[in-house]
């Protein structure tokens, strides 16, 4: 194991505390949000993608 490990690993306890190694699956809340938004993002852009193909399919009917 390294020194330099050993120094980063106190340096994040000192900022966050426990927060620092959530582990169990737990996550920070700024990791949680960062994790949500993403999710947010690709289910927005799927829903996206079905109304394009659905306005290309409908659009064809027409004519």
């Amino acid at each position: 194991m390294s020194a330099n490990s050993l120094y980063r690993w106190k340096t994040e306890y000192q900022e966050s505390g426990k927060q620092a190694f959530p582990g169990s699956g737990q996550l920070k809340p700024e990791d949680k949000a960062m994790r949500d938004l993403k999710k947010r993002i690709s289910d927005l852009e799927e829903g996206n993608d079905i109304l394009k193909k659905a306005m290309h399919y409908f659009a064809k009917d027409r004519r």
